[in-house]
């Protein structure tokens, strides 16, 4: 398919979840034939934001593309999988559900035959000798398929997301283009802070001290954790994170339902109930989502989604870079 230097590509979006990785696509040029998530509360999301997309909620395992020729010789297929586990055991048939699902993705490969592929996933599934075996899983499968590759790892903070979150990047192309592919450079050499990223929403329900709380708030945010679907409530991430939230005067053990009104008494000393936590929709900003962005479902669903979600700023400038390629 030729889309010229200019025109819009075409794509193919897997385990889309909020749709962070599709967004950022979408403003780079890349627009989705289909976006499959096996959740329905994703689903709406993807639906809500988007009308136009087409949706399916489906379980990559049980997606057959032949039932969806439209997604046959795409320009990019995406992938923001479920975040892979360090396993030396990926070529056996009881491996863990992420596992599945990247061997999965790597059979879709033979079935829709993209121009290029992007995965996005932890950083050590990059740098860890503990994920050799994957990687050379990934590395031999796409040789035999006729794609080249390469791994390396970006932090979100560079291109603008007030918040240290490394991220694993794979990306191949079909035959020679690897050679035309530069990897994304920073957009920014200041990372944004928590204050800057979300002063405006602290104020707006007339909190006085807003200003005083972003001074403190001086850092980029710890990486936010989605948690599991399968268990415990909303929160901000591990121990350590939790401490870093409380350096800026938030309480990172839940997630609230409103920004502080302008009755909050914020004393950070007096421990969690002197700190405010954050609320899904500033959770969204520190991941790089418009304001306008909605997430559907009630609150931990909400949450989940926004912790799992890839950074749209990111995926922007993956998506310029591999667009670039595709149009050489």
């Amino acid at each position: 398919m030729n889309t010229g230097t200019t025109g819009r590509l075409r794509s193919l979006d897997i385990c889309s979840g909020a749709g962070g990785l599709a967004l950022g696509l979408e403003q780079s040029g890349f627009d989705p034939v289909l976006l499959l998530d096996n959740r329905d509360v994703a689903c709406r999301t993807l639906r809500a934001n988007r009308p136009s997309w087409n949706v399916l909620e489906t379980d990559l395992l049980h997606f057959d593309p032949s039932e969806h020729t439209e997604t046959y010789d795409v320009d990019l297929l995406s992938a923001g999988l479920p975040r892979v586990k360090a396993t030396a055991t990926v070529a056996r048939r009881d491996s863990d559900a992420e596992i599945e699902l990247l061997r999965a993705t790597m059979m879709l490969l033979h079935g829709v035959q993209p121009r290029a592929l992007l995965v996005e996933n932890v950083p050590d599934l990059v740098t860890k000798p503990d994920y050799e075996a994957v990687r050379s899983y990934v590395g031999e499968e796409l040789a035999h398929l006729g794609y080249r590759h390469t791994w390396f790892v970006l932090n979100a903070a560079d291109f603008g997301v007030p918040q240290i979150r490394r991220q694993g990047i794979l990306v191949a192309f079909k035959g020679d283009m690897l050679d035309s592919f530069v990897q994304p450079t920073p957009t920014t050499d200041t990372h944004r802070t928590v204050g800057e990223a979300l002063l405006e929403s602290m104020a707006a329900g007339g909190w006085s001290r807003a200003h005083e709380w972003a001074d403190q708030a001086d850092q980029p945010a710890p990486t936010l954790v989605g948690g599991s679907w399968e268990r415990g409530g909303a929160d901000l991430g591990p121990t350590g994170s939790k401490r870093a939230w409380a350096r800026m005067g938030v309480d990172g053990g839940t997630v609230a339902d409103a920004v502080p009104d302008a009755d909050f008494q914020w004393n950070p000393e007096l421990g969690r109930p002197g700190m405010m936590p954050l609320t899904v929709a500033q959770a969204a900003l520190l991941q790089g989502f418009p304001p306008s962005w909605r997430i559907e479902g009630r609150k931990t669903a909400m949450y989940r989604q926004v912790g799992h979600a890839s950074p749209p700023p990111v995926g922007r400038a993956l998506g310029t870079a591999i667009a670039a390629a595709l149009r050489v």
